[in-house]
């Protein structure tokens, strides 16, 4: 690692409620509710609202414009994650015995193997919050896009280039992927629904205050 170095930080100076720059945005924002890979709410997500840096909101706005004349919707599962719930994703891959939520998003996979597989980080770049995770919705039918497998599957079917999925299902992947790296955001190699802005003003930052609306200053 050399001298590689990290802040971690309690300010949230630099960062944005979603909604308020993406009016027409869905959240489902997982980590506020029981059903995710853990089972119960985690650390830190105070309300079920998506936090994200002023640089990926206005990045991700775009997205929401170029797609919305597709005719589709952005969907956010996850944006800013505090270092707080990093901490408990680890701890419970560690020591917690429970895994009563493995047959719905790591049904193939031991517990140390999501950390093995890049599926779970120590440190996470959500927690330098330029990070989302996201899906698209089709405006004429109301339902997310058939992506050939849901959002946190920790499995290679996640992979975005995992082809033993139809050709519809393959090309929705491809859809949000394009936009979103035309807008200035990289993706990760395996999962379809993780992005992080490759200009991220706060590369090597991590924050530790709530997910909560009221942390923001006005």
């Amino acid at each position: 690692m050399g001298n590689y170095k990290t802040d971690i930080t309690n300010n949230p100076s630099g960062f944005v409620l979603l909604s308020e720059y993406i009016p027409d945005i869905i959240q489902e924002i997982r980590y506020h509710s029981t059903y995710n890979f853990i089972g119960n709410k985690i650390d830190g997500y105070e309300e079920p609202c998506a936090l994200l840096t002023i640089e990926a909101a206005r990045a991700l706005k775009e997205v929401s414009n170029e797609l919305m004349v597709q005719g589709f919707r952005l969907k956010v599962f996850d944006a800013y994650r505090p270092a707080c719930a990093v901490k408990q994703f680890v701890i419970w891959g560690i020591e917690d015995q429970d895994i009563r939520m493995k047959q719905y998003f790591y049904p193939g996979l031991e517990k140390h193997e999501l950390f093995e597989k890049g599926y779970i980080a120590k440190q996470s770049s959500h927690s330098r919050g330029s990070t989302v995770d996201l899906t698209l919705l089709d405006m004429k039918t109301g339902k997310e896009l058939d992506m050939g497998g849901p959002f946190d599957l920790f499995s290679e079917v996640s992979h975005p280039d995992y082809r033993g999925i139809t050709d519809e299902q393959y090309n929705n992947r491809m859809t949000l992927r394009r936009a979103m790296i035309r807008s200035g955001f990289e993706p990760i190699d395996c999962e379809w629904w993780h992005f992080t802005l490759k200009d991220e003003p706060y590369p090597d930052t991590y924050f530790k205050f709530p997910v909560s609306s009221k942390y923001l200053k006005k």
